[in-house]
């Protein structure tokens, strides 16, 4: 760990990452990097170049990809795994997190979230705002759980899975890799086919490849 922080994304997403990685207090100084370049400063720290420029940093810093799209935030944490980049996990410190919880590195968990014991969280996880994970559950690499979504007992997600603002799923299933969840939709059984799942109880509605949810 080193003594400075890098944000990658000075918006929306990347503004919660950093106002966690404030109240963590473990940085003597956090900065960001973003594309736009109508953005000077975002929460008061300041935008120090563009996203390119993370990897001329990475001696001087510890690196965290705020980037909400789950297939873009993979592209760079594994470029700066590749290049040997230090890249923290970020906790809010109203988080309860349990006994024997596994966070991979680049992963975010935000405010009122609760993950409870044996649970393992791969890589470059979003758990949002209240979300709620419980025992025994598997969280594999570049998923998005969104604010208010609930996981019952050994719930596994496949990678870079979404699942939307207020869904629900039931206890002992698996949701392969590449799904997209509606929001306040309702999982009742094994999700075995990628694609766009919506209602109560969930259903397929699209292979997702055309869509831009999420994005």
């Amino acid at each position: 760990m080193k003594n400075k922080l890098l944000i990658i994304g000075a918006s929306g997403h990347g503004k919660v990452v950093a106002d966690i990685a404030l109240k963590m207090n473990k940085w003597a100084s956090i900065a960001f990097l973003d594309d736009d370049t109508s953005f000077k400063s975002s929460m008061g720290i300041e935008v120090i170049g563009k996203s390119a420029e993370a990897f001329t940093h990475i001696n001087g810093y510890d690196i965290f990809v705020g980037i909400g799209n789950n297939s873009t935030r993979e592209k760079i944490q594994k470029k700066l795994e590749a290049e040997g980049a230090s890249i923290p996990s970020l906790i809010h410190p109203s988080a309860v997190i349990g006994e024997q919880v596994e966070l991979a590195s680049g992963t975010v968990v935000m405010a009122g979230v609760v993950v409870n014991c044996c649970t393992t969280i791969g890589k470059g996880c979003i758990i949002n705002t209240g979300a709620t994970i419980d025992h025994d559950n598997t969280i594999e690499d570049f998923v998005h759980i969104s604010p208010g979504a609930h996981l019952a007992g050994t719930v596994k997600v496949g990678h870079g899975s979404w699942l939307g603002i207020g869904s629900i799923v039931s206890n002992n299933l698996n949701i392969i890799k590449a799904c997209r969840i509606g929001a306040g939709a309702v999982v009742i059984k094994d999700i075995t086919e990628s694609g766009i799942y919506v209602g109560v109880p969930a259903r397929r509605v699209s292979n997702g490849k055309d869509s831009n949810i999420g994005k």
